[in-house]
C-alpha cells in the first residue's frame, strides 16, 4: 500500500509518501509545497491545490493520511489552515483517494508508542523507522511522514481490518 501523509498548512504543506508492505516501510519521497506570503490568499490556495494534484499524480498513492485539525488559540490561523486543508482534501478526492484522519495524539502513539511524546522524539522515530540518514526538513515533511507511518500501523491492525470488512 502506498500512503501519502500530509501535514496541512497554507505557507508550508508537508508531504511524505511511504510504501507499507508486511509491516515494513520504505520511503518513496517527501517534500513540501510552499506558497509565497505576499500572494493573495485565494491564489495560495490554488497553488496548493495544483501542487497537491502534481504530488498525487507523481507518486500515485492508494490513500491519504492527514492530520485532524484542532486549535484553541489563534482562530484566524485556524480558519486559514482549515481552508488549505479543504483544498488538499478536494485534490485527493478528485483523484479518487480514500482519506484517513488522525489526531496528533494518535500519530505520536503510533510512531513512538507514547501519545504524549515530544516533537523531537517523534522526529527521531520517523528517521529510525524509515531508515533515513537525518530527520527530514522542514519539520512539516517529517510530520507528514509520521502521519503516513501512523496510517500504516493503524491500517494493518486487526481492528481496522475488521472495520474495513464490515464496510464491504
Amino acid at each position: 500500500m502506498r500512503i501519502l501523509g500530509i501535514d496541512p498548512g497554507y505557507a508550508i504543506v508537508g508531504y511524505g509518501v511511504v510504501d507499507y508492505c508486511r509491516c515494513r516501510f520504505s520511503v518513496a519521497g517527501y517534500g513540501a509545497i510552499t506558497t509565497k506570503a505576499h500572494k493573495p490568499f485565494p491564489e495560495r490556495l490554488l497553488d496548493i491545490y495544483n501542487d497537491m494534484l502534481s504530488v498525487i499524480d507523481k507518486y500515485k498513492p492508494d490513500c491519504l493520511a492527514i492530520e485532524k485539525l484542532y486549535f484553541n488559540t489563534n482562530t484566524t490561523t485556524a480558519i486559514d489552515v482549515a481552508q488549505a486543508r479543504g483544498v488538499i482534501v478536494l485534490a485527493a478526492k478528485s483523484r479518487g483517494l480514500e482519506i484517513f484522519e488522525y489526531t496528533p495524539l494518535q500519530v505520536k502513539q503510533a510512531v513512538t508508542g507514547y501519545g504524549r511524546a515530544e516533537k523531537h522524539q517523534v522526529m527521531e522515530m520517523v528517521k529510525n523507522l524509515l531508515c533515513l540518514k537525518a530527520v527530514p526538513k522542514p519539520d512539516d515533511t517529517a510530520d507528514a511522514l509520521a502521519l503516513a507511518v501512523c496510517h500504516g500501523h493503524y491500517s494493518g491492525s486487526s481492528y481496522s481490518i475488521v472495520v474495513r470488512e464490515a464496510k464491504k
